[in-house]
């Protein structure tokens, strides 16, 4: 009797199991859960209860179930179905712990909410969707194009093989994706994703070039890094805060002035409770003031109690700080920020005593959370680590104290030696600037936090140049510079990956791509390894 080969019968077998299934069932579990997630699934339970081996199917069973030809499309659509599920479900959360520390919501901002839930959640799902379609369907059509089959097609359309046959053209292609962030609401999220986008991939196009030695065989000066950017964004910054506060980070805004002792006055307690004390916004709102009114002298009301106004109209609500200002301060701007001592040297040094501590202690409490996730190298080299911690909360105190003192000292040394008409709102773009050259300091392992302020900057700067006209906002303008920002980061992580900085980052574009949870970097440190030590076997 001849028996049928084994494949033969699988075959037959994995038919039968699919006849026995609706199309509906086989779908449901195509999508919801892989053969090798559903083995790795099978060996927990049996592990945990064995009695689930009796009732639960046998991997091989499962995987002759969901057998199918298009595995990858299936891998994709499961994976987005995963995104959105786990997107929205966090967001979820998040909305109800929010609504627990902030109670009494209202209807309407409950369904606003939930639609953006929705839609947050369906652009990160399609973004990936979209992404490994359009990548394997480049990849695949780079491939049969330069194929010898092709050849005639090549040499009728010369310039459209050439852009489909480029290595760049599935990186780019798969960025298209990057257009469904318009599926999100357009709001301060957005606009966040696609600076960060951008700013990211200027970077890693940056450190592109610097692979490609763009320094040449010198390298690098020791002076120049990132640091270099924070003289220009603090300058734009801070004149922003001041004349600009709507398009200023709100957060910042309380960070500075709860950090400015000796310049910002606060209500003394020996101050009368009916009468009113002016705010610390209020304050800065004066500033703006008096620049625009050409920085005017201060006329004391001790020396001259009977002048008929002592300050100019629109900022008569300081009162209360200037009116006791001592008789030998002379600038307006200087009876606003220091009233209790004339010497402009002596408030800024004061200021240093005073900020330094509880900026350090601030910076301490901030560190000492991320050393204690670096636990295991603290325990390796207890000393040198806490040596290391110190000198990075010590520089960063120093950076964050003297920039924040020595735009407001910078302020008081320009009215004091500058013409009143000289660079009246401008000069503060220049205190900025002079105290974001503190960031030398701290110029070693802050890369980060002066990339991130470069991009609360550059924010900034946009949205001031709506308000004043300087340029029209583009509708989708952020979705299109998302977009091309996700195409330099794709052609960059396919022709240089090391230039894509951060194993979490590359891994990410592994997911994006279809190719999982790997670094490509390390794949390829491995197989170069692998090949030189075959090498060197043979050698021997």
């Amino acid at each position: 009797m001849v028996q049928s080969p084994p494949s033969s019968a699988a075959s037959s077998a994995s038919s039968s199991n699919r006849q026995n299934l609706d199309p509906v069932t086989r779908n449901a579990l195509r999508y919801t859960v892989s053969a090798k997630e559903y083995e790795l699934l099978h060996q927990y339970l049996v592990s945990r209860a064995p009695s689930v081996q009796k009732r639960a199917l046998p991997p091989k069973k499962y995987e002759a179930i969901v057998e199918s030809k298009h595995d990858a499309s299936i891998s994709t659509v499961r994976a987005s179905l995963r995104v959105f599920i786990t997107a929205y479900s966090g967001l979820k959360a998040w909305d109800v712990i929010s609504r627990r520390l902030r109670p009494s919501p209202q209807n309407a901002k409950n369904a606003s909410s939930k639609a953006s839930h929705l839609r947050m959640s369906a652009s990160l799902s399609l973004i990936l969707l979209f992404h490994r379609l359009l990548h394997r369907f480049f990849l695949r059509l780079r491939a049969s194009l330069l194929e010898p089959s092709a050849r005639p097609f090549r040499r009728r359309n010369p310039r459209i093989s050439l852009g489909l046959t480029s290595r760049y053209t599935p990186a780019v292609g798969a960025a298209l994706s990057g257009l469904f962030l318009g599926v999100c609401p357009a709001s301060q999220l957005r606009i966040s994703v696609a600076i960060y986008a951008f700013s990211r991939s200027l970077e890693f196009a940056y450190n592109a070039a610097e692979e490609k030695g763009i320094w040449g065989k010198k390298g690098k000066p020791d002076w120049v890094g990132s640091w270099m950017l924070m003289p220009l964004a603090c300058g734009q910054l801070l004149h922003a805060f001041v004349f600009d506060r709507e398009c200023f980070p709100e957060g910042m805004g309380k960070f500075i002035l709860n950090r400015s002792p000796e310049y910002i006055q606060h209500r003394p307690s020996t101050y009368p409770s009916d009468k009113t004390w002016p705010a610390t916004f209020d304050i800065v709102d004066g500033l703006a003031d008096i620049s625009r009114l050409r920085w005017p002298s201060f006329v004391s009301p001790i020396l001259f109690p009977a002048a008929k106004q002592h300050l100019p109209a629109s900022i008569s609500h300081l009162s209360p700080i200037t009116a006791p200002a001592h008789p030998a301060i002379t600038n307006t701007s200087c009876a606003l920020l220091h009233p209790n001592d004339p010497s402009c040297m002596r408030t800024y040094v004061k200021y240093f005593i005073a900020a330094f501590p509880t900026t350090a202690r601030f910076f301490t409490a901030i560190y000492a959370v991320f050393a204690l996730l670096s636990y295991k190298s603290f325990l390796q080299n207890p000393m040198q680590q806490l040596n290391h911690l110190a000198a990075r909360i010590l520089r960063m105190s120093l950076f964050i104290t003297g920039s924040i003192g020595t735009a407001w000292g910078t302020i008081c040394l320009f009215a004091t030696y500058l013409p009143r008409n000289t660079l009246a709102t401008q000069r503060w773009f220049l205190s900025g600037l002079l105290g974001g050259l503190w960031a030398f300091v701290a110029r070693r392992g802050q890369r980060s936090s002066f990339i991130y302020s470069a991009r609360m900057s550059l924010d900034s700067f946009w949205k001031v140049g709506v308000k004043r006209g300087w340029w029209k906002g583009v509708k989708g303008g952020d979705v299109m510079l998302f977009a091309a920002s996700l195409a330099l980061i794709d052609a960059l992580y396919e022709t240089q990956p090391k230039a894509v900085r951060g194993a979490m980052i590359r891994k990410g574009m592994g997911v994006l791509r279809g190719e999982g949870w790997v670094d490509r970097t390390a794949t390829q440190e491995e197989q170069g390894k692998s090949t030189s030590e075959s090498v060197e076997k043979k050698e021997e």
